[in-house]
């Protein structure tokens, strides 16, 4: 198993991508947190264990990373997925509702991530999740947009100040993926699908696998990186 013994962590494990990562890293044989605001429904039973967590809070953030190790005994790998993407037009959008989405989608990713890196070991793995959206601009969305893309820009001077310890920081941009929390009318998705080469939307295993790989010691050789996963939406 690619993770074996490893110990995990991921961010807004709930459900959808986050779900998808963790339960894979159950597979490959981590010890993983699902750490979200909410307990995530049917929690394997072995290797597992929740810890609740505002992760733009830093004490919060901190705490996460303090309970992991005393559960686990350390902390291997940070998976930075929790994110919200609520729809607002720009001429519309208030300071705090552009604060919400910077504050947990950006600012949570610099908490955990610093947290995590005190105590990991050489080898260890940060990997963010940021999206296609920090490439091509969604209408209604500038504030997820520029969170995403700042995660891009952070993993990049993070990979550089880390690559001393050996600490690997990386991220997966995902394209539409088929997720409750992107269910939307019949008509869109179809008009979505069109527009993506694969012919499909994406699965929540499509970022897991690429997910897996970049937190496995494969990826070694690998950081300040972010990775594409789309089905090649962002080609045309």
């Amino acid at each position: 198993m690619t993770l074996n013994n490893k110990v995990a962590i991921v961010t807004g494990a709930a459900r959808g991508i986050g779900r998808g990562i963790a339960d894979e890293f159950i597979k490959q044989g981590a010890k993983v947190v699902y750490s979200d605001l909410a307990e995530p429904e049917n929690l394997p039973a072995k290797n597992a264990a929740f810890i609740a967590c505002d992760v733009s809070n830093a004490e919060q953030a901190n705490n996460l990373i303090r309970q992991t190790k005393e559960k686990f005994g350390g902390l291997d790998i940070l998976v930075n997925n929790a994110g919200i993407y609520p729809f607002k037009p720009f001429l519309e959008m208030s300071e705090a509702e552009w604060d919400k989405v910077l504050n947990i989608n950006l600012k949570s990713v610099f908490l955990c991530s610093q947290a995590a890196a005190k105590i990991m070991p050489a080898g260890g793995k940060i990997v963010s999740i940021s999206s296609i959206a920090s490439f091509v601009g969604f209408e209604g969305l500038v504030h997820y947009c520029a969170s995403k893309g700042g995660i891009n820009a952070m993993i990049r001077t993070m990979a550089l100040e880390l690559a001393p310890k050996k600490i690997n920081i990386n991220a997966v941009a995902p394209g539409a993926i088929d997720t409750p929390g992107a269910a939307a009318d019949e008509k869109t998705k179809r008009q979505t699908i069109a527009a993506i080469p694969w012919g499909r939307m994406g699965l929540p295993q499509d970022i897991a696998s690429a997910v897996v790989f970049l937190a496995s010691d494969q990826a070694d050789y690998i950081t300040g990186q972010t990775i594409i996963v789309d089905g090649g939406y962002t080609l045309r």
